[in-house]
């Protein structure tokens, strides 16, 4: 394994330091690298939030949700001892540029060194936190700022927010960002594509049928129930994590790994997606909302219940058939779904070759069934090709598919980091590959207006699903049209 080598000292400031993305992810995450000695002795962490905390009562906080949210052999009191020294804690109202002395002397005589702002806060708070660092002079050339998700709700509220940003920071000095892309397997995506010949033929029309993407979620809504009603999946997922995976699915070969290199490659295929208007929403999308069910055997309540009892047409399920206008894949549908409370908790990118042009086993017919190339995400990061084999024995000729799998876990025998940890990590080397771009933003956008301007002007309402399925009837219709269907439906 590559020794890991430590990034300069840094400040990171993290505004919402009390919030469950900090507690859940951020920290924990923090935690892992500092353990594999990535952080220099005096670079800190700097929580910023609204509750009054002392340091004790803060750094207390922190350990209990690192014992909460860390496997049961990783928390290490020697480990917890050094790494709460570079915690502190500072309570600001953030929504105005006033009353932030405390920052501002923290952070006197630390000019040299990264400065990193992550804003772990509602969007609408993004802009005035921006603003509040420059009116106190805590911006300059050594300074980044970390933008959460969502990036506004649409097209006209994210380009007001990276506006505001805007005003205060350079572009390259804006990190938006995806969890998703943070993913290992994610990343491997460009490996297996762009560092091996096998696969670049048949990447295209010609071989490939077509590509199935799922994001699915055993889990509800949970404490994000109000400001989930206000979104949906549409905005929560697609716009973001499954418009990256199409990127990177999609993309053609980039010129190097440069980050623009990367991003002008992804901003091609998000510019020559379909649009999916009044026209074609109907055929080509399916809304979904789920019922009380079960899950693992455990009885779980409608999103109705879990919203007090009120009706609502927000959508916690979402599947797509978009395609994309361009020479590598034209007719080449690419299917997408992601939902709460479906049947089991699983990330993949499935890539669907086409069938044998001509068999010359007509007794096995139905046996032979077409390659595919599946990539998964989670919860068990890895690759597996399928392919057709004959059973071996003297029974006749049998063929049945076999598979070719790789566990990344278990060929590099090593715990694979959390998105957060590779993410948080880029961003203090100052690397935005992983990051989205502002025309990338506002392109995604773009395409999911036209969706959700179609779903307001055919009143398209949302389609029921019991909990514990994998989301309702429409879904298996939007690909049994076209003579398809879902694999992790088998």
């Amino acid at each position: 394994m590559a020794q890991l080598l430590p990034v300069d000292e840094f400040d990171l400031i993290i505004f919402g330091g009390t919030g469950d993305l900090a507690m859940r992810k951020l920290l924990p995450a923090l935690f892992h690298r500092d353990r594999d000695q990535q952080f220099t002795s005096a670079s800190r962490i700097i929580a910023v939030g609204r509750s009054k905390f002392s340091r004790k009562q803060y750094l207390a906080t922190v350990e209990d949700a690192l014992h909460k949210n860390l496997d049961d052999d990783e928390f290490d009191a020697t480990l917890w001892k050094s790494f709460s020294k570079r915690i502190e804690y500072l309570q600001i109202d953030v929504s105005s540029p006033k009353n932030w002395d405390g920052l501002t002397k923290t952070l006197a005589g630390h000019e040299d060194r990264i400065r990193v702002a992550y804003l772990a806060t509602a969007p609408s708070l993004f802009g005035p936190i921006a603003k509040g660092l420059k009116a106190n002079s805590l911006i300059n050339a050594n300074s980044r700022i970390v933008l959460e998700k969502p990036l506004g709700r649409d097209l006209a509220s994210a380009s007001e927010i990276n506006d505001q940003v805007g005003k205060c920071f350079k572009e390259n000095q804006i990190y938006r960002i995806d969890h998703y892309l943070g993913k290992e397997t994610v990343q491997n995506l460009l490996a297996l594509r762009f560092a091996n010949s096998l696969f670049e033929p048949l990447w295209r029309r010609g071989a490939v049928d077509h590509v199935q993407i799922t994001v699915a979620e055993d889990l509800g809504v949970g404490n994000r129930i109000e400001f989930y009603d206000r979104v949906g999946a549409l905005r929560d997922m697609v716009q973001n994590h499954l418009m990256q995976l199409v990127c990177l699915t999609a993309m053609e070969a980039p010129a190097s790994l440069h980050h623009d290199a990367v991003r002008d490659e992804k901003i091609k295929v998000l510019r020559a997606l379909r649009p999916i208007d009044a026209d074609s929403v109907r055929s080509n999308t399916v809304r979904g909302q789920y019922t009380a069910g079960a899950i693992k055997s455990d009885t779980v309540p409608a999103y109705t219940d879990e919203l007090g009892g009120d009706e609502s047409n927000t959508e916690t399920f979402v599947a797509l058939k978009v395609e994309i206008d361009n020479w590598r894949w034209s007719n080449v549908p690419f299917y997408l779904r992601t939902g709460k409370r479906l049947k089991s908790k699983h990330s993949e990118i499935v890539v669907q070759f086409q069938d044998v042009p001509h068999s010359i086993f007509p007794e096995q017919e139905y046996n032979v069934v077409p390659n595919r190339l599946t990539i998964r995400l989670q919860p068990d990061e890895g690759v597996k090709l399928t392919l057709m084999a004959k059973e071996p024995g003297p029974g006749g000729f049998n063929l049945r598919s076999v598979s070719l799998d790789l566990s990344f876990e278990e060929t590099f025998d090593i715990r694979y980091p959390d998105a957060y940890e590779r993410l948080l990590m880029e961003v203090l080397r100052g690397n935005p590959a992983l990051f989205m771009r502002r025309d990338e933003v506002d392109a995604a956008w773009k395409f999911i207006d036209s969706i959700i301007e179609g779903w307001e002007s055919t009143n398209q309402k949302v389609e029921t699903y019991v909990a514990g399925t994998w989301g309702p009837s429409g879904s298996s219709s939007l690909l049994d049209r076209d003579g398809r269907a879902w694999y992790a439906d088998d």
